[in-house]
């Protein structure tokens, strides 16, 4: 028969992180909550000595045994949550949040620097990072000098090099409360540059210092390879570049670059190794493997999977310098339910639960896999395919929430990509430990880590470039469930090996139903042709919201957002079904309904905003929601710039002059972007007078894209248009809108510009990319892709 990992010794630890997840979200009911499973856990436990000592059937006594382990799991994680969420929150912020405050604060930088997601408003270079505040004093003094631990997020301005991890920061700003069960407690905006008054301490100044030589040397060596190796090798990922870090995404790679499990083993068992090799006892070899674990945990920064990996290795190390044997299933079930204790703020993070999850499926679903396989497969082949399918199936019910789709061409990927991964680690880390010693042995043996590193950014590349690498899949909760229970079905189906004649058709029965079940949630409305055509590198979508606008502008994994249409509903449908989650730049162009009504569906998702000037006492509220939702808001004039990924952005219109005079349809903040060969103007709504007046003052160039202004009404420039000399021009429009929008007169401009309009209306969502040889490809929901040459206006 064969043997089973021990599956009950997770059902503790699932409990535990249900209850985390649960409690995180309303931290109010902690503590009662905790009470409720200590009493459980008490009477299971005595439960349990009963049936100890009277002698119960096994079965009985193990479900209790069980069930003792689960309430006391629960109570840990419970209590987490009721010390910690004071510590997190304390009133003096809550009231300064709600307030919108000016605080001096003090704050840890606890991970890496990066630039803000948007392009600055102002001075400086902005960045963004995790960190702690550990002083706070409020404009009215009514917050705490000293002594707080807050998680934060900051968002500042630098003059020069950016503040390292460990450093200690001085600044005044703002706080916007998060919403319940964020990890970060409260988003920190920083109203002048960042001040360092301290550095850091010895270890992290080593480990910074260590970082910072790697990433200099990588910076040297050409191409994807080396961007790309110091995420290999210690998870820093500000090198990679938009276009490639969306190639490993799609094509399921970026695990790789996520330090986890495998870079911790790799260390542990090349230190473990070296001090066997020269004689070193037991007890010896596994305190220097600890040490080696600690010094690398320091070096990547603890981010959630490399605390999962860190965790579980040194269960595995204690157990075997007491020698004893821990299974792979206790040691991640014992360190979820530790990690959570600690930290239940993380039951919520995607980092953490991809990586429990992967190694779950490793531990549970590769071995019965690859001896599946074997059967038709040489053993090694067979454990190639194993391990990535079995990490890729046990977090794909997790990924579709993330991106709803599903990455057929990923498994061949990671056949090829893997073998690289550990050579790429290994050579990268000896390197970045060499280059302080001897700069030049380590730049060679950097050069060496750039062979595999470059293998696996071409591998990325070519699979991203393959036609239905992926395939749409049913999104949001649906999805998940569906997805899951696919999962779970096969792997029942693998696991258990020989079934009678009737479950394994049965099962193999649900399996296929289940997926076409989730193919016909996804094609609801829409044919297979059309899920299949869709773009997924698509640079401009038209929401198919009815009477308004609301048009994304999409660079890899970066978003912009022009206005969010009359409703939250169509808007949030529109969001999901592209895989949007995050808006890093928002644009409300003025504030009729059409064009703000739908805030709601994006409120808290929005990092920095671009408004209009209000012109009713009411339109205020809208950007201290945003504010309120932690995004940055500001006024929108002309000459405001910045980028999106690789794509440059503008502000036009209104000019700063006019600010004060002009809103309405006349204020229509106008912006445009540019990169990848595409340049597009947002026009809002703009009328005659207002497009001829912006054309005068900001001289607009020839476009590609035209976002026509106000639906298609009357009220438009010919000028303009032919000025910009557009190849496409989108008209968001409602059917049947009752305006009669859009008219006869601005088709009429747009055939004599040679512009061809695209329109919501009958088209339904439309999509835009670059296409090859100087071309468009569009697609809509009720038409098929047709080429638009582009080739330079005019």
């Amino acid at each position: 028969m064969r043997a089973h990992p021990p599956l009950s010794l997770l059902v503790p630890a699932m409990g535990a992180w249900a209850v985390a997840a649960v409690l995180i979200g309303v931290p109010d009911a902690a503590a009662a909550s905790t009470v409720v499973a200590a009493v459980v856990a008490c009477a299971a436990i005595a439960a349990t000595w009963l049936a100890a000592s009277r002698g119960w059937r096994p079965s009985p006594a193990r479900a209790v045994a069980l069930l003792a382990l689960l309430a006391a799991a629960s109570a840990v994680v419970g209590a987490g949550v009721a010390v910690g969420e004071p510590l997190r929150s304390p009133a003096s912020l809550e009231r300064a949040s709600g307030d919108s405050v000016s605080m001096d604060v003090e704050l840890v930088v606890d991970g890496h620097v990066t630039a803000a997601r948007s392009a600055p408003f102002g001075a400086g270079h902005r960045v963004r990072f995790p960190g702690t505040l550990v002083a706070a004093v409020s404009s009215d003094g009514g917050a705490s000098p000293g002594g707080l631990s807050v998680p934060v997020v900051a968002f500042g301005a630098v003059s020069g090099k950016a503040p390292v991890i460990g450093s200690t920061i001085r600044c005044s700003g703002t706080i916007q409360r998060t919403s319940p069960g964020e990890d970060a407690a409260f988003l920190f905006f920083a109203d002048d540059t960042l001040k360092v008054v301290a550095e850091p301490t010895m270890i992290l100044g080593w480990a910074e210092k260590l970082r910072s030589g790697l990433h200099d040397v990588a910076a040297r060596l050409p191409g994807d390879g080396g961007d790309l190796l110091p995420g290999l090798a210690i998870g820093d990922t500000s090198s990679v570049t938009d276009e490639l870090d969306t190639a490993m995404k799609h094509s399921a790679l970026s695990h790789l670059t996520a330090v986890s499990g495998a870079n911790c083993a790799v260390v542990v068992a090349l230190v473990a190794l070296i001090a066997g090799a020269l004689g070193a006892p037991r007890w010896l070899r596994v305190v220097c493997a600890l040490v080696a674990l600690g010094g690398f945990v320091v070096l990547v920064t603890p981010e959630p999977s490399v605390v999962r990996a860190a965790v579980m290795a040194s269960l595995v190390l204690f157990a075997f310098v007491s020698g004893r044997v821990v299974g792979g299933i206790a040691a991640l079930a014992v360190a979820v339910i530790l990690i959570l204790a600690v930290d239940p703020w993380l039951a919520r993070d995607v980092g953490f639960v991809l990586s429990a999850l992967a190694t779950f499926g490793l531990l549970v679903f590769a071995p019965p896999l690859a001896a599946l396989l074997a059967r038709w497969m040489p053993r090694a082949l067979a454990l190639a395919v194993a391990i990535p399918l079995a990490a890729q199936v046990a977090c794909q019910p997790i990924l579709v929430l993330l991106d709803p789709t599903l990455p057929l061409s990923g498994i061949a990927a990671n056949m090829l990509a893997e073998p690289a991964a550990p050579l790429a680690t290994i050579l990268g880390l000896a390197s970045c430990l060499v280059i302080p010693v001897l700069p030049g042995a380590g730049a060679g043996i950097a050069w060496l880590a750039w062979v595999p590193a470059a293998w696996i950014a071409q591998v990325a590349r070519t699979v991203d470039g393959l036609p239905f690498g992926r395939l749409p899949w049913i999104g949001g909760a649906a999805g998940v469930v569906i997805t899951a229970v696919v999962v779970g079905l096969a792997l029942w189906l693998v696991i258990r090996g020989r079934a009678d004649g009737v479950r394994r058709p049965a099962a193999a029965t649900m399996v296929l139903l289940l997926i076409a079940g989730a193919y016909g949630g996804s094609l609801a409305g829409a044919s297979v042709s059309r899920l299949l055509t869709r773009p997924s590198d698509w640079m401009f979508a038209a929401c198919d919201i009815g009477q308004g606008d609301a048009v994304l502008v999409q660079d890899g994994d970066r978003h912009a957002l022009v206005d969010v249409g009359p409703d939250p509903k169509p808007l949030a449908h529109c969001l999901d079904e592209l895989g949007v989650r995050r808006i890093d730049l928002l644009v409300l162009t003025h504030y009729d309904l059409d064009h703000v009504g739908g805030v709601d569906a994006v409120v808290g998702r929005v990092d920095q905003a671009i408004v209009g000037l209000p012109g009713r006492d009411a339109d205020t509220r809208i950007p201290a929601k945003l504010s309120a939702g932690g995004a940055r808001v500001v006024r929108g004039v002309a000459g405001m710039s910045g980028r999106l990924g690789e794509l440059d952005w503008g502000v036009i219109w209104p000019e700063a002059r006019a600010r004060d005079m002009m809103s309405g349809n006349d204020g229509s903040v106008t912006v445009t972007f540019s990169g990848r060969g595409v340049r597009s103007i947002f026009l809002g709504d703009l009328g005659e007078d207002s497009q001829n007046a912006m054309m005068a003052a900001a001289r607009p160039t020839p476009v590609d894209v035209v976002k026509v202004a106000h639906h298609g009404s009357a009220d438009q420039s010919e000028e303009l248009y032919r000025r910009l000399r557009a190849r496409v021009g989108l008209i968001s429009v409602g059917v049947d809108n009752g305006y009669g929008h859009p008219t006869a007169k601005l088709l009429g401009i747009l055939v004599r510009t040679g512009t061809d309009a695209l329109r919501t209306d009958l088209q339904g969502m439309i999509l835009i990319a670059p296409g090859p040889d100087g071309t468009l490809r569009t697609w809509s929901e009720r038409r098929a892709d047709a080429p638009v040459p582009v080739g330079g206006p005019g």
